[in-house]
């Protein structure tokens, strides 16, 4: 008899982390909409969500390991895929050094829970310094500018939407992209309510997105002018006497520095370069100013350029110079239900150790992606040979995709934890599928200390995993080859050493919630799951709302929260300073050093005149976000998405025509690509989507392959870098444009 079943989970393809309502029929999922009892989502779902189903019936996704042979790809068992991982390892470590191994971590590894738990152990069994990841062309920046100026790179404020009456938004388009670095469902109900209860958004991008046209105000800036902006903000508060940090005062160091350099970069001063009327600079300031509460939020368009990590800072330093940081209604920092408690250390700092080819600094734990071309051609002591890709396609989402493709192409071995054959797997010699989203469990550890309120939700697996073998244990006997343990090396053995030590060092800590405690009483309550949800439940039960082990009935633990499948609401944010501060001093430390030397060499640029040609910028769709989405039927039909959009001025100097194929070109590549004419985007400005280019031989993404589109990556040169974070530059990039 078939049997009709409903469950309840997290949606894991962006960062909003909406609640799905998924129904199931004989193992198979018949409908999939919002969930309207979740605490957080309250029934919001884009149409990402209700794909999962199509993702996981998809026959271009990998069900078993496949390995390259001279002929083809074959399928093998995983027993042979790990022995030829250890054959193609193993062999170049021992003889080359731990360095000749790279690593790439791709975004969706913060979308699963093996991704946070499971990759620092294996990149440490490895051992390389040679490691690379989305960060350096998302939000680095934001890492850095946090680290320095609260004392952990993690210590991220998010904008509390919910509450303020002013949202100043910079480069972000939430409409589309369902938030980011801000985790919250629905972002177009909550911005809708700030206007109803009287409040205000502005939004500065150079494209009129479609938040944008939701706000009262949006205005057009030159790309890359980001930091000059908010600078002249910065100056309009002191100038003006406007700034009020309140009880920041006695919690922040350097105020003072960060006055002194502001006066040189007035509204005045910066107007022609950002393309923003002094006045009007001067109007938002007062009117962010004056509001009751008030929060500046800047995301991807604010990083991707040459002073990101500037601009990220300003942010910050606007936030606490209106009183609004660690505020309700400004900009405040999460407490996730599976957070540990700061420990004041060393201070953060980067350039840990270089990369060997140009000697760009480490910056938190890793090198930046657009030198990892250099790393793997440039010959001598530590060359790149060997290649470890988890969950990224980094040649399509990182500068310079043709020349990075040639590079993965030389490689001596390379393999690859994914569940496509795509343009930049196609060069690995072994493929390892982890499953399908519907057919794992699911916690968001990364975007819950990102969330804009305080909750917790955990979905078990909805479907049965089928030839798959689940990812933490894919990375675990990765980990274990590394480190010399064998293709045969128990995973479970292993995870259980872990956990283990872990309880045996937290019921040795005085500071430890569970201090003096039996360790084989933890794991006997413990050993009930195994991989990472005995993590996550150890991780909930020491929590900062957890039950202790049986010590607070009411607190947290995987098994509450499988009681509740529409999450736990723990609250609003609150205020968390000063005991989250690890800074050396303690305090917010306002004109870190480092980024005041990149602030005065920021100031320098107004003497020179801009380059006045054709700049290029990115732009987010609400149905893609990674490029595998594009291999969903269901994602991309209808209008063309990949074009270029291009102003009716500009169009008209360069001689092209609406719906005509135009080339894009630089002295880095060039593409072909039919052209939008619109007034949505400034003059002067052009505008690429990411993510697209999947015209290459050898690739199984047959959807992707009918509607290609262009890879804009090919027009970043990598050679442009934002110094103090390493974050790639793929905004405001000079282009022309001419037709085909």
């Amino acid at each position: 008899m078939s049997e009709t079943t409903t469950t309840f989970r997290t949606c894991p393809l962006c960062e909003a982390t909406c609640g799905l309502e998924v129904t199931v029929r004989d193992e198979a999922v018949t409908r999939i909409r919002g969930d309207r009892d979740d605490v957080f989502s309250q029934g919001f779902i884009c149409p990402k969500g209700s794909t999962l189903r199509q993702l996981h019936d998809d026959p271009d996704r990998l069900r078993v390991p496949v390995i390259r042979r001279a002929d083809g790809w074959e399928q093998v068992s995983w027993e042979e895929a790990f022995r030829m991982v250890e054959a193609g390892l193993r062999p170049l470590i021992e003889k080359r050094g731990a360095d000749a191994v790279a690593a790439y971590l791709g975004n969706p590894n913060a979308h699963t829970m093996a991704g946070p738990l499971y990759l620092k152990p294996l990149l440490k069994a490895i051992g390389t310094k040679n490691i690379f990841s989305a960060s350096t062309v998302d939000q680095m920046p934001k890492h850095v500018s946090s680290g320095l100026m609260f004392g952990h790179p993690d210590s991220i404020p998010v904008p509390d939407i919910d509450r303020t009456d002013f949202l100043l938004m910079l480069g972000a388009d939430p409409f589309e992209s369902n938030g980011s670095l801000a985790t919250a469902p629905d972002w177009p109900g909550r911005i809708k309510a700030l206007q109803e209860r009287g409040g205000k958004m502005v939004v500065v991008d150079p494209r009129r997105s479609r938040t944008a046209r939701e706000a009262n105000e949006h205005l057009f800036i030159r790309p890359g002018t980001d930091a000059l902006l908010l600078f002249a903000i910065v100056a309009v508060l002191f100038e003006e006497d406007l700034a009020s940090p309140g009880r920041l005062n006695e919690l922040t160091a350097g105020i003072g520095e960060v006055a002194a350099l502001a006066a040189r970069l007035s509204p005045e001063a910066v107007a022609d370069r950002c393309g923003i009327p002094a006045e009007t600079i001067r109007r938002i300031t007062r009117d962010l100013a004056a509001a009751p509460t008030g929060v500046a939020y800047g995301r991807i368009g604010t990083h991707t350029v040459e002073f990101g990590t500037v601009a990220a800072w300003l942010v910050d330093v606007i936030n606490v110079l209106i009183g609004g940081l660690d505020a309700p209604g400004g900009a405040m920092f999460p407490l996730a239900a599976h957070a540990r408690p700061p420990r004041p250390g060393r201070p953060f700092r980067t350039g840990r150790w270089t990369s060997r080819v140009k000697g760009y600094p480490e910056v938190r734990g890793e090198l930046p992606v657009a030198t990892l071309s250099d790393e793997i051609e440039t010959p001598g002591d530590g060359q790149v040979r060997a290649l470890v890709t988890v969950a990224g396609n980094p040649v399509l989402s990182t500068p310079n995709g043709t020349r990075l493709d040639r590079a993965l192409a030389s490689l001596d071995f390379m393999v690859s934890v994914d569940f496509y054959l795509n343009e930049t797997t196609r060069h690995a010699d072994v493929i390892l599928p982890p499953p399908p989203p519907l057919s794992r469990a699911h916690y968001d550890f990364a975007f819950y200390t990102l969330s804009v309120r305080n909750i917790a939700n955990y979905s078990p697996p909805t479907l049965s995993r089928n030839a798959e073998m689940d990812e933490w244990e894919i990375l675990t006997r990765l980990a274990l080859i590394a480190s010399g343990q064998g293709a045969g090396a128990d995973p479970d053995l292993a995870d259980g050493w872990g956990i283990a030590t872990t309880v045996n060092q937290a019921v040795s800590s005085p500071d430890s919630p569970i201090a003096g405690r039996d360790p084989e009483e933890i794991l006997g309550h413990l050993n009930q799951y195994r991989g990472p949800v005995r993590i996550l439940d150890y991780l909930l039960r020491t929590g900062p709302y957890g039950d202790r082990f049986g010590e607070d009935p009411d607190g947290l633990s995987v098994a509450k929260l499988v009681e509740h499948p529409h999450g736990v609401d723990l609250g609003p944010l609150q205020p968390r300073l000063p005991e989250l501060l690890t800074t050396a001093s303690g305090k917010i430390e306002l004109a870190p050093p480092q980024i005041m030397e990149e602030a005065a060499r920021l100031a320098t640029t107004l003497d020179h005149a801009p380059d006045g040609g054709l700049v290029l910028v990115g732009r987010r769709h609400l149905r893609s976000n990674n490029s595998w989405m594009h291999n969903l039927e269901v994602l991309v039909k209808g209008k063309e998405r990949c074009t270029l959009q291009m102003h009716p001025d500009d169009a008209g100097i360069a001689g092209v025509q609406d719906g005509g194929e135009v080339q894009v070109s630089n002295d880095t590549g060039a593409v072909t690509v039919q052209v939008e004419i619109t007034e949505d985007v400034m003059p002067g400005v052009v505008s690429l989507p990411h993510g697209w280019g999947h015209d290459v031989p050898g690739v199984r993404l047959s959807v992707a392959a009918r509607r290609p589109g262009v890879n804009s990556n090919l027009l970043a040169s990598g050679q442009a870098i934002d110094p103090l974070s390493g974050n790639a530059v793929l905004n405001g990039i000079p282009v022309v444009v001419s037709p085909s």
